[in-house]
């Protein structure tokens, strides 16, 4: 049969998602899923472009960050207020860096699929499939663990809208308090090891103290205690995708439900693969991975396809880059010419996680910190040489004390990573490595101009 609208992807090649073996099960979850409320909205959507088209223009600064894989035996209250805490002490870092304002967006309330390097892993000599993120399948090693069942979508649904609720109450209740915000850097800087950075958060509080000295307080301005809060993930679950797809009652178009923003990572972006099909029908802000093997070829299909031939469409479409420390120089001009070259008006962010990871020598996978800033700084230096919009950044991070990876201010050592490594696929940045990531790429931002259009042209 074949399927037309937001179904089409169905004809594609499926690549990296799971076979199920009970339709019935799947066909029965996929109708539950539809009656039930989309976890966000036409309008939101469209503010979010709306602020992601600024951001193309140098006009704001995009922070994106959150869980490598959300787990569904982690998930809880404390871990979503963390995490929503650094990175608004992230955004405000940030801020004051760039001298535009950042949009925020975290990846969360759906971060539960991850495509894998292979499909079936290997220990003690048994094969099973691959962990595939806790909406498809489990992460203990038996093989009923492994089996994809399609009941976990509810569960996913269950835990991305009470997060969203969640985030809701905290971006507009009182917790995105401008100097609530401050006060947690401030928590920060006093360590000992953070010294180098109470510069900036003195010249922070200067700031504070003007605001507060003009009568500008949270109760006066609204602006200064509530903050527009976006989430993302990888559409990496079609059927979840399409299930929490809704049609605009104003307009008839297709709004992704689960979340915000969309994004194809490295391994899915085939230009007639399924991921491709079904993103470019929906009106949300899109992703797109590109990484060391993405030929200009290769991109320019995509984001003609990506952005349905209207490449003037500011906002509509974002290219996370990921290329690991050192690599940068070689694989990043050449997709910026390209995109040059064909007019496009896109975001360009930097994901300096996953061309970093490495295996330590105590087993365990991380990333080194300071590969992790070398490549932002390398993504910053490119975009100034070439006349073009450093746009953001994308982190895999989290508020909990993790020990995942090595180095910053507290300096995790190899020896560490046993102590707390709780990630179920990536290793992530912690809530101390993080701020201090904000306050590096603050300082990067500032030497190079201000702001990020001070930044490209200077």
């Amino acid at each position: 049969m074949q399927h037309s609208g937001i179904s089409s992807w169905r004809d594609r090649e499926r690549i990296q998602m799971p076979v199920y073996t009970d339709n019935d099960a799947l066909n029965a979850v996929e109708t539950q899923l539809r009656a039930m409320p989309p976890l966000v909205f036409a309008d939101e959507a469209r503010r979010l472009k709306r602020d992601m088209a600024a951001v193309s223009r140098g006009e704001a600064f995009l922070l994106q960050g959150g869980d490598c894989a959300e787990s569904f035996e982690q998930f809880g209250a404390d871990m979503v207020r963390d995490t929503f805490k650094v990175l608004l002490q992230m955004a405000m870092v940030l801020t004051y860096g760039a001298k535009v304002p950042v949009v925020k967006v975290g990846r969360i309330a759906g971060q539960f699929a991850k495509p894998r390097s292979a499909p079936t892993e290997t220990s003690n000599g048994v094969e099973l499939p691959s962990y595939r993120g806790d909406i498809i399948n489990g992460f203990d090693f038996d093989e009923d663990s492994r089996i994809p069942d399609p009941e976990r979508m509810i569960e996913g649904y269950t835990q991305a809208a009470a997060t969203m609720n969640m985030l809701r109450g905290m971006a507009k209740g009182g917790l995105a308090d401008i100097n609530k915000v401050h006060e947690w850097t401030l928590g920060f800087t006093a360590e000992d090891k953070a010294a180098d950075y109470r510069d900036i958060a003195n010249a922070l509080q200067d700031t504070m103290d003007f605001i507060r000295a003009a009568g500008l307080s949270p109760a006066k301005a609204e602006e200064l205690a509530s903050v527009d809060f976006y989430t993302s993930h990888e559409g990496l679950l079609l059927e979840y995708e399409e299930s929490l797809t809704r049609r605009d009652p104003v307009t008839g178009e297709y709004v992704a439900g689960s979340g915000h923003l969309i994004w194809i990572g490295d391994r899915t972006r085939q230009p007639d693969g399924a991921h491709v099909e079904f993103c470019r029908q929906i009106i949300n802000p899109i992703g797109l991975k590109c990484g060391p093997t993405t030929t200009a070829e290769d991109l320019k299909v995509l984001v003609d396809r990506l952005m349905n031939g209207k490449l003037d469409d500011a906002g509509r479409l974002m290219l996370i880059t990921r290329f690991g420390a050192g690599k940068v120089e070689e694989h990043l001009p050449r997709l910026i010419e390209t995109v040059e070259e064909m007019g496009a008006k896109v975001v360009w962010t930097c994901d300096p996680m996953h061309g970093n990871t490495i295996k330590s020598g105590s087993g365990y996978k991380t990333r080194p910190f300071e590969d992790v800033l070398s490549e932002v700084q390398e993504f910053f230096d490119v975009h100034q040489r070439m006349g073009t919009v450093a746009g953001g950044v994308h982190f895999e991070m989290t508020g909990q004390d993790v020990t995942e990876c090595t180095g910053g201010v507290i300096a995790v050592t190899d020896e560490d990573l046993s102590d707390r490594y709780h990630t179920a696929c990536d290793p992530r940045l912690n809530a101390s490595q993080s701020l201090e990531l904000a306050f590096l790429v603050n300082k990067l931002m500032r030497e190079k101009g201000g702001d990020t259009r001070a930044a490209v042209n200077s």
